[in-house]
């Protein structure tokens, strides 16, 4: 007789992130990515220490991957922002100084 393989369960925390990394790039732009980052490394690390028992870690770095860039391109746009705005303002007081 054969013995039955274990059936390995999905990491609840890893599907957590995924959701919310997919979120984060549609309807909670900041709080999602956020949520994403946190579960994602929640998930890897109980998938780690779960010695076979969960999967997932895919979705996890789906939902990792996913939260980062849109926390990235967060910064990156409010550098932008600042910049572009900052170079307005200087530009102005340069013509306003009369020169």
């Amino acid at each position: 007789m054969s013995t039955p393989l274990p059936v390995r369960q999905t990491s609840t925390l890893a599907v957590v992130s995924l959701v919310f990394g997919i979120l984060g790039w549609n309807l909670l732009p900041f709080i999602g990515s956020v949520v994403a980052v946190i579960t994602g490394h929640m998930a890897r690390k109980e998938i780690r220490q779960s010695a076979g028992q969960l999967e997932g870690d895919g979705l996890a770095v789906a939902g990792l991957v996913m939260g980062y860039l849109i926390i990235g391109l967060g910064i990156l746009g409010i550098l932008a922002t600042i910049l572009f705005f900052g170079g307005l303002a200087a530009l102005l007081a340069f013509v306003a100084a009369g020169h």
